[in-house]
């Protein structure tokens, strides 16, 4: 009489529920890194916004010429706001501006709009975005959506 080799019934059904059971702890933790990545994202658009704005606003005033529009950002001219006052130096929120002054947007889109200007990703995200102040030259990101 041989013996018979194999898996019974309940080692196989106890297998495929500890199976089951990670795969549902497991699936939310992955889908839940789509939005850990997109909020990253957001976080490095912002403080190369925040770091572009302060470049520029530092290399309009270093020039000390009030009447000035632009300011020089390595041999590239960023229209600026110009004057003297608390504010003075930080790059437009315009495609000439802040757009410049960041020099790469990619998966990334522009709006430009008054004194704000807002980067949506490539495939927009409602409440997943950074808008730029022209008027405190800081980015302020909205996650909410992601």
């Amino acid at each position: 009489m041989q013996k018979a080799k194999g898996f019974t019934l309940i080692e196989l059904i106890i297998v495929i529920v500890i199976i089951g059971i990670l795969a549902a702890i497991a699936i939310p933790r992955f889908i839940n890194q789509a939005s850990n990545a997109r909020k990253a994202a957001l976080s490095g658009l912002a403080g190369g916004l925040n770091s572009a704005a302060s470049l520029a606003a530092a290399s309009y005033r270093a020039a000390n010429n009030p009447a000035a529009t632009t300011a020089d950002m390595d041999g590239t001219a960023v229209d600026v706001i110009p004057g003297t006052g608390a504010g003075n130096g930080f790059p437009k929120a315009t495609a000439a501006g802040i757009g410049t002054a960041v020099r790469t947007l990619q998966g990334f889109t522009a709006a430009y709009a008054g004194t704000t200007a807002t980067f949506d990703f490539t495939t927009a995200i409602a409440n997943c975005n950074v808008i730029y102040s022209e008027t405190t030259g800081t980015a302020t990101i909205t996650n909410t959506g992601c």
